[in-house]
């Protein structure tokens, strides 16, 4: 009678090939993650992927571009001191293939589309109302990434808090 033995060695490759095979399996059934878009103030940055995007390199729909520039419960929060230098910027992939981005403040355009990854803006007041009432505690920072055609793709969204140092 003949028993066929393995050794340790075998049987370590045998789960180590194993455990690859499964990381790979988990790894190809996430998604594939959005470019980073980023906020800048003084020394502090936040950035994250994109909070809403189109499927299938599909554009955004109307409805849906709204919903993702109101909607936005959990954007990433950055303080703002009045007349500080707020500087936005995009990966590179971003504005790949001929695509451009867009910024708007609370949900008006404050760049023109630009294929450029970095915009800054030296001393802007992003809470000044023009002597109309009291200066809001918080601002939206909206980034769209447009297609060759102009029509959104992406949107990152962030949050200015107003600090008064």
């Amino acid at each position: 009678m003949t028993v066929a033995f393995t050794s340790g060695r075998t049987r370590r490759a045998g789960f180590a090939l194993a455990a690859a095979s499964a990381g790979l399996l988990v790894l190809s059934a996430c998604d594939k993650p959005t470019p980073l878009a980023t906020v800048t103030v003084g020394t502090d940055s936040v950035d994250t992927e994109a909070s809403c995007r189109g499927t299938d390199g599909k554009p955004l729909a109307d409805e849906k571009l709204t919903s993702c520039l109101s909607g936005v419960k959990d954007a990433k929060t950055i303080d703002y001191a009045p007349g500080a230098t707020l500087r936005l910027g995009v990966e590179p992939k971003v504005v790949e293939d001929g695509k451009k981005w867009i910024a708007l403040l609370d949900g008006s355009p404050i760049t023109e589309a630009s294929s450029q990854t970095y915009r800054s803006f030296p001393g802007a007041d992003v809470f000044s109302t023009g002597g109309q009432g009291a200066a809001p505690k918080e601002k939206k920072i909206s980034i769209i990434q447009l297609n060759k055609d102009s029509k959104p793709e992406s949107v990152w969204s962030f949050t200015l808090k107003r600090s008064d140092s």
